[in-house]
């Protein structure tokens, strides 16, 4: 842990400055709480007007403050925060949370009170967790300097930290509902030092602590969170909830991949370099945290389910397949000892329905037998209110299987009111358990996403030597980009060919002779595009001719294209044609790059040619681009999938378009001024046979896409 933190998590003594003996001020709150947290260290209150709480002396000022005390709680107005610090400093404090509102959140006069207070914590040396936030709570230490109503959250072993106050206030309260503690809880506020990424570690290193889980509005530095989030990631499950899915505010782009490349597309890039398991909604965020929190990781994804009842069984098994997991295969013996179990007219298979007879005792020895089942990976019990016995007398009788299994079990404990005693039996008893099938289908999913991922590493980047960035740089240097920030083509097929991305032989021309000269070197059929830097959608404009023969066809197409271009693009500068040797058939696909303001180079890859966009068969990855961030691309659409072949499409060169993916994530992440690049489209050739551009375009002096 980094020792500038760690009086916010192992404080020896703690200071609240601005206390209060008014019940209803957050002062006094806040002073209670600490008190009725039971932290064993000093405590001391610091208001100008003196006095006692709590049986407590009330210090006038800082300074007369005695020690040890290293943490300091402000809860102030915030024009009294800066001479706060200053006393903080001065008394040797380093570590300081700012409760206090009435920062940035309020408008200039609050952001310019932020600007004061972080250059006194720079030239100061300390640490600030806040303002405007709830403060630190640890209910193992245990500590809890916030100012929200007891009773606090009961022990546990899921921590949260949340850019969001409120949304601490309102997890709290439902967490002790739900039967479910917290270890640590971090409310960061406006986050003017210390943020997301600096508290990951600290908190994943706590040895009460099971599983991280995160609320994000955004984070302050994209690749430093990465970092820090997959060092976590290594130590304990972390679950992120990212709000603000659909803000508005994109500038504009001019390439598919810039359309198509969001805040969503570089977050969840993000989130699966460094390992983050991301939650669409908070309910799923603690489902999934309850069951990586209280279950044991299977060995693999097939699930035993077990009810009493044929329909929810189906929909169990609907949910699972839907999850990626799979109905296991029963084992003779297994279906022989649920036969010796359960009435004849039951089902053996999977679901195992025992009917809607079946006793606390049935499900408690039926469980068993699955568990004990090496076909079976993890078992999921469906447990309805059941007709001749109680939902609870069920619990009972499975919770001591459950607590001692190698294997997960999930309880999918549908109903209301007839179940209510039968839940409070399993959340005491922590295990998962959720109102349907397909919550519970989905826990089982992440427990198994977990154990195949947990322990994985940091990826590899194999960054190849042969390429040459000085070649680059000097291109960059030496060529003028269109109005909209677009480069010639020969600058384009220079850049690629130096990162060793193929690309076909061309040859320009600037008037009807030079195109059917240039054609006859080629030799055979040929591909007409027009010249310009002013028109990156050349089909689309009337920009592309294919399968050009003779010279005469060459020459009278060069006259027509220009002419037809020119009318629809009246504005652009034409300089002529580039023409290339028609090439042999091959699936297409698209690459793409772009620059995130959040992330840096964000490389795409997806089915190509003119209907990308209507498609939306991408997937986004940060750049450079690992083997196996390679392999995510291609099985996670169906331009990577087909690749294999598909009915009467042959297998193509995977390897050569694994390849240009890594070389273009290289390049992306070597020069950042190239805030777009797109390959649309690039032909794959059969398998050993390679790959190459048919068409492509950079951009360098356009906005990077900021979101």
């Amino acid at each position: 842990m980094d020792e500038g933190l760690r009086p916010f998590f192992e404080p020896r003594g703690v200071m609240l400055v601005g206390a209060s003996q008014h019940p209803e001020k957050l002062g006094y709150g806040l002073a209670r709480n600490l008190l009725l947290s039971d932290y064993q260290g000093e405590i001391r209150y610091v208001n100008p007007k003196g006095g006692r709480l709590f049986e407590q002396p009330i210090y006038p000022r800082i300074a007369d403050v005695p020690g040890p005390v290293d943490l300091a709680v402000l809860l102030v107005p915030a024009e009294a925060v800066p001479g706060a610090l200053e006393e903080c400093a001065d008394a040797g404090i380093r570590a300081v949370i700012i409760a206090s509102g009435g920062f940035s959140e309020v408008g200039a006069a609050g952001r310019a009170l932020e600007v004061q207070c972080c250059d006194i914590a720079r030239q100061r040396g300390l640490r600030l967790v806040g303002p405007n936030c709830i403060g630190i709570l640890d209910t193992h230490l245990p500590l809890d300097t916030t100012f929200l109503p007891p009773p606090g959250p009961p022990p546990g072993s899921v921590a949260f930290i949340s850019h969001s106050g409120a949304i601490c206030a309102a997890v709290i309260d439902w967490a002790r509902g739900q039967g479910f503690g917290l270890s640590r809880l971090v409310s960061l506020g406006n986050q003017i030092d210390v943020n997301e990424s600096d508290v990951l570690l600290p908190v994943a290193e706590d040895r009460y602590t099971r599983v991280v889980t995160l609320y994000l509005e955004g984070v302050s530095d994209g690749r430093r969170f990465v970092e820090q989030a997959s060092a976590a990631a290594q130590l304990k499950p972390v679950i992120a909830l990212k709000v603000g899915r659909y803000e508005s505010g994109r500038k504009a782009v001019a390439s598919h991949t810039g359309a198509l490349a969001g805040q969503e597309e570089a977050f969840n890039a993000a989130f699966r370099r460094a390992g983050v398991i991301r939650a669409e909604t908070s309910e799923e965020m603690f489902d999934w945290a309850r069951a990586l929190a209280w279950s044991p990781l299977p060995a693999g994804r097939r699930v035993a389910v077990l009810t009493n009842a044929g329909g929810p069984g189906v929909t169990a098994a609907d949910a699972l397949e839907a999850q990626g997991l799979q109905l296991a295969e029963l084992s003779s013996e297994t279906r022989k000892a649920l036969g010796e179990l359960l009435p004849p007219a039951a089902s053996l298979g999977n679901p195992v329905d025992m009917l809607a007879s079946a006793s606390p005792q049935q499900y408690a020895d039926s469980l068993r037998a699955l568990l004990a089942d090496t076909e079976v990976d993890a078992v999921m019990v469906i447990l309805p209110p059941p007709p001749m016995h109680t939902a609870a007398g069920v619990a009972n009788a499975m919770i001591p299987i459950i607590q001692t299994a190698s294997k997960p079990v999930v309880v999918a404990l549908m109903g209301e009111r007839m179940i209510q005693e039968a839940m409070e039996r399993l959340r005491a008893a922590h295990v998962p358990e959720y109102r349907f099938p397909e919550r519970a289908a989905a826990a089982l999913a992440v427990l198994a996403d977990r154990a195949e991922n947990k322990g994985r590493g940091q990826p590899e980047f194999k960054l190849y030597e042969d390429v040459d960035q000085a070649r680059v740089g000097e291109i960059l240097s030496d060529t003028e980009a269109s109005v909209e920030g677009f480069l010639p083509e020969d600058s384009v097929r220079m850049i690629l060919e130096a990162y060793g991305l193929p690309v076909l032989p061309s040859v320009r021309a600037s008037s009807a002779a030079q195109a059917a000269a240039a054609a006859a070197v080629l030799g055979g059929a040929v591909a007409m595009k027009i010249y310009s830097a002013d028109i990156p959608h050349k089909s689309d404009s009337g920009g592309v001719s294919l399968n050009l023969g003779s010279g005469e066809e060459v020459a009278q197409e060069y006259e027509a294209m220009l002419a037809r271009v020119g009318r629809a693009h009246p504005e652009a500068r034409l300089d002529g044609v580039q023409l290339q040797p028609m090439i042999q058939a091959g699936q297409e696909v698209i690459l793409g790059a772009v620059q995130d303001a959040q992330f840096g180079a964000l490389v795409m890859f997806g089915s190509g040619g003119v209907e990308v966009e209507g498609l939306g068969d991408v997937a986004f990855a940060l750049a450079p681009v690992s083997e196996a961030e390679c392999d995510t691309l291609l099985e996670t659409t169906w331009a990577g999938r087909k690749l294999a072949g598909f009915r009467n499409l042959p297998a193509t060169d995977r390897v050569a378009v694994q390849e240009a993916i890594r070389r273009l994530g290289q390049l992306a992440a070597d020069f950042s001024q190239l805030t777009e690049i797109e390959i649309n489209p690039l032909r794959v050739f059969a398998a050993g046979k390679g790959a190459v551009a048919l068409d492509a375009r950079i951009r360098v002096n356009g906005e990077i896409y900021h979101k």
